[in-house]
């Protein structure tokens, strides 16, 4: 399956660089999932998700998106092209936080600056349940539209979950692979959704 990177610009380098926190590999692993990252170039990255015949894909956090006032417009562009690819060939997309956001400007879903929820401990409620996870985003919608539906949301009415409801795509707000030890939960959505449960 295809992962998305964020970009990363060090001090002292004249670079920008593509960069995976090294507990993607380890989560998904644990879902039987074997990661391929894309790099933020769209035409090396639609090569590469067409050359290895990927199965789905994951956006991964980090990164504003550039009308948020992000600074990566090669990850917003790479990103739309891996998802065009994806919803072309039916395959599968489980969007982390930025990933959602991503997801939810598609369906032309506003987004907006919000405060409090970048914490390690979060209640939400996912379909009417209190469940704990954590959370790492500025931005949010309190709204979602078709073809997302809610399926999650914070006390405050900030959406941390939305599924497609004429495909295999889903979006949440929290990072499974920052979670010690991984939350069985979302070990099975991603098995769920990537068709492998």
């Amino acid at each position: 399956m295809a992962i998305t990177q964020r970009v990363a610009v060090v001090a002292g380098h004249p670079e920008r660089r593509d960069c995976l926190d090294q507990a993607w590999p380890r989560f998904l692993a644990a879902c039987g999932l074997l990661p391929v990252p894309v790099p933020n170039v769209a035409e090396v990255a639609l090569a590469l998700c067409r050359r290895e015949m990927i199965a789905g894909v994951v956006l991964t956090g980090g990164n504003d998106l550039v009308e948020l006032g992000g600074d990566a417009p090669e990850r917003d562009a790479t990103e739309h092209a891996v998802l065009d690819e994806a919803e072309a060939r039916g395959l599968p997309v489980l969007g982390v936080c930025r990933g959602m956001q991503l997801l939810q400007q598609r369906a032309g879903v506003p987004l907006r600056r919000v405060e409090g929820h970048v914490t390690a401990r979060q209640t939400i409620f996912v379909d009417g349940a209190a469940t704990e996870t954590n959370s790492y985003h500025h931005f949010a919608a309190h709204e979602t539209r078709p073809p997302l539906e809610v399926w999650a949301v914070a006390a405050d009415g900030v959406v941390k979950a939305v599924r497609d409801a004429t495909r295999s795509a889903v979006g949440i707000m929290w990072h499974p692979e920052r979670c010690t030890p991984f939350r069985a939960d979302d070990v099975a959505l991603f098995r769920r959704v990537m068709g492998c449960a």
